[in-house]
């Protein structure tokens, strides 16, 4: 494989797996996950809806065609998580060394490169980026 395609994969995979390994807390109610979303007035529902964007959008960042729009549902999802984080949450939940806020901050970051490396495909931005 050439360098730009494993980089390609490497940039997808880490941030779907990410949100893949979240999954299982949500979905299964687990105490942190419910706390979080209790804090932030959003239990069950946001807890359940967030999990089932994060799986569509993890699913959008491994389809090479789709990667673009996986990396901007990204971008936002782990936008609003880091805000509830520098808000409402802090860094640090129930003692988890701040692991959390750290696992949002990379995969927002692998997000945005995603979205930068897919820019020309992006429908509205790339018709201005291609001109």
């Amino acid at each position: 494989m050439k360098t730009r395609a494993i980089t390609d994969w490497v940039l997808r995979i880490i941030p779907a797996a990410i949100l893949i390994q979240t999954l299982y807390f949500k979905f299964t109610a687990a105490p942190e996950s419910v706390y979080i979303f209790e804090t932030l007035g959003l239990e069950p529902v946001g807890r359940i809806g967030i999990g089932v964007a994060e799986l569509i959008t993890a699913i959008l960042l491994l389809i090479p065609k789709t990667t673009w729009l996986g990396s901007l549902l990204g971008i936002g999802i782990l936008a609003g998580a880091i805000f509830s984080h520098l808000t409402q949450l802090g860094i640090v939940v129930q003692n988890d060394g701040g692991t959390l806020f750290i696992l949002a901050m990379v995969t927002f970051f692998f997000c945005f490169v995603l979205a930068w490396r897919n820019r020309k495909r992006i429908p509205i931005l790339g018709r201005i980026l291609i001109k």
